[in-house]
């Protein structure tokens, strides 16, 4: 009897760790409700992307040229949504801890424009650098990859 009374209080503890531990995760990431994003890819591999967001840039590609060692520089990256609902941008990744982004942790609706800011620091750079900035939105295909690219020179290297 005091084995089952014991097993039963384990499972009732393991099951609301669970729950507050599953339900805490979602509420600190501040995940979007379902209803907001689509999918149009299906199991029977029909698909219905006519009503999706579609993330255009501008440009996909910045030259910053060449920089002085220690310079910090930075770029927006000008999108439109073209596509028929609202647009969430879910993350911005770097390839560097060097380069940070900034972008809209809002929905752009359909028509509307907006900006990811890049900033790169080229403290204890030099040469040729290549970075890439990972746009994760609910558009299909779900990511894009922006690239910065910047030569960083010593100070008497400039002239």
């Amino acid at each position: 009897m005091k084995i089952n009374a014991l097993l039963l209080i384990t499972a009732f503890a393991f099951a609301g760790l669970l729950q507050t531990s599953c339900g805490s995760k979602n509420a600190a990431e501040g995940l979007y409700p379902a209803d907001i994003v689509k999918n149009p890819n299906t199991a029977s591999g029909k698909s219905d992307a006519g009503n999706m967001p579609v993330l255009e840039f501008e440009k996909d590609f910045h030259d910053f040229g060449r920089i002085i060692q220690g310079e910090k520089v930075s770029y927006s990256f000008k999108f439109t949504n073209a596509g028929e609902s609202d647009l969430i941008i879910s993350k911005v990744s770097t390839s560097c801890g060097c380069t940070v982004p900034e972008f809209p942790k809002t929905p752009i609706r359909p028509g509307e424009s907006n900006k990811i800011t890049v900033k790169f620091d080229s403290e204890n750079r030099r040469g040729f650098q290549n970075k890439s900035i990972t746009v994760v939105s609910n558009t299909q295909p779900n990511s894009v990859v922006l690239r910065i690219k910047a030569q960083v020179v010593l100070p008497e290297e400039m002239n």
